[in-house]
C-alpha cells in the first residue's frame, strides 16, 4: 500500500514539473505571438466563435435557475425587490466564470487533447521535430493564448445573457419589473466583481488550454491512448478549475 501510494505520489509530483516546464516553455515563444497571429486567430475562433452557440444555452439556464434559486432563499426573509443583486453577484463572481469555463474544459480542452494525442501516436508531431519546427511554437503557444485572450470575452457575454435569462423568469413568473430587477442590480453593482469574474475566466482558460496541449504531446498508445487523453483532460480540467475557484476565494478574503 505504502509502495503505491509513493508511486501515485512520485508520478504526481513529476507531471506538476512536466506542465510547469511547458508553461515556462509557452511563454519562451511569446514574442513570436505576431508572427503566429495567423495560427492564433485560427485558434481564437475555433475556442471563441465557434463556443457561443454552446456559451448562450448553458447561460441562460443558469441565470434561470439562479433567480429560481434566488427567490426561494429570499422568501420570508427579504423582499423579492433583492432578487436583481442576488442573481447578478452570484453570475458575476461564481456562476458566470465557472460554469463557462467548465463548458469550455469539456468543449475545447478535450478537443486540444484529442488532436494533439492524435498528431502525437500518428508521429506527426516527430515530422514537426524534423523539419526543425517546435510543437511548442506551432500547437501549444497559439492555443494557450487563444484560450486566455477569449476566456473573458465569453465570460462576459455569459454573464449578460445569464442576466437577461434571470430578469426574464423574474419578470415573467415572479412578477418583478424591468425597473426593480435593474434598479437592484445597479445600486449593489461592484466592479471589483465583474474583474474578479474576469479574472477567474482567464485563468481557468490557461488550466484547460495548459492541460489539454500537456496530456495531448505525452499520449501514447494508439487510438485507445487518444481517448484516454481526451477523457483524462477534460476530468483534470474541471477539478482544478474547481480547487482553483476555491483558492482565488480563500485568497481573495
Amino acid at each position: 500500500m505504502l509502495s503505491f501510494i509513493g508511486r501515485k505520489m512520485l508520478k504526481t509530483v513529476a507531471e506538476i514539473g512536466q506542465v510547469s516546464t511547458l508553461f515556462f516553455r509557452i511563454f519562451k515563444f511569446f514574442p513570436s505571438i505576431v508572427r503566429s497571429r495567423k495560427l492564433l486567430f485560427y485558434q481564437m475562433e475555433h475556442i471563441g466563435v465557434n463556443s457561443i452557440p454552446l456559451v448562450f444555452i448553458i447561460a441562460v439556464f443558469t441565470g434561470a435557475v439562479a433567480a429560481w434559486q434566488a427567490a426561494y432563499q429570499l422568501k420570508g426573509v427579504a423582499p423579492l425587490s433583492f432578487i436583481g443583486t442576488a442573481t447578478s453577484k452570484a453570475i458575476f463572481t461564481e456562476l458566470g466564470p465557472v460554469l463557462t469555463a467548465i463548458v469550455i474544459a469539456g468543449r475545447v480542452g478535450a478537443s486540444i487533447a484529442a488532436e494533439l494525442g492524435s498528431m502525437k501516436v500518428t508521429e506527426q508531431i516527430d515530422a514537426l521535430e524534423t523539419m526543425g519546427i517546435s510543437p511548442i511554437r506551432y500547437l501549444a503557444m497559439p492555443r494557450f493564448f487563444a484560450s486566455i485572450f477569449t476566456m473573458p470575452i465569453l465570460v462576459i457575454f455569459a454573464n449578460v445573457i445569464a442576466v437577461a435569462g434571470a430578469y426574464f423568469i423574474s419578470n415573467f413568473f415572479l412578477g418583478i419589473s424591468y425597473a426593480v430587477f435593474f434598479d437592484s442590480v445597479q445600486r449593489f453593482f461592484v466592479l471589483g466583481d465583474l474583474f474578479f469574474g474576469i479574472t477567474k475566466g482567464i485563468i481557468f482558460g490557461g488550466i484547460t488550454a495548459l492541460l489539454g496541449c500537456h496530456i495531448g504531446l505525452r499520449t501514447e498508445g494508439g487510438a485507445e491512448g487518444v481517448g484516454k487523453s481526451t477523457i483524462r483532460s477534460f476530468v483534470l480540467s474541471a477539478a482544478l478549475i474547481l480547487i482553483f475557484d476555491y483558492l482565488l476565494w480563500t485568497i481573495t478574503f
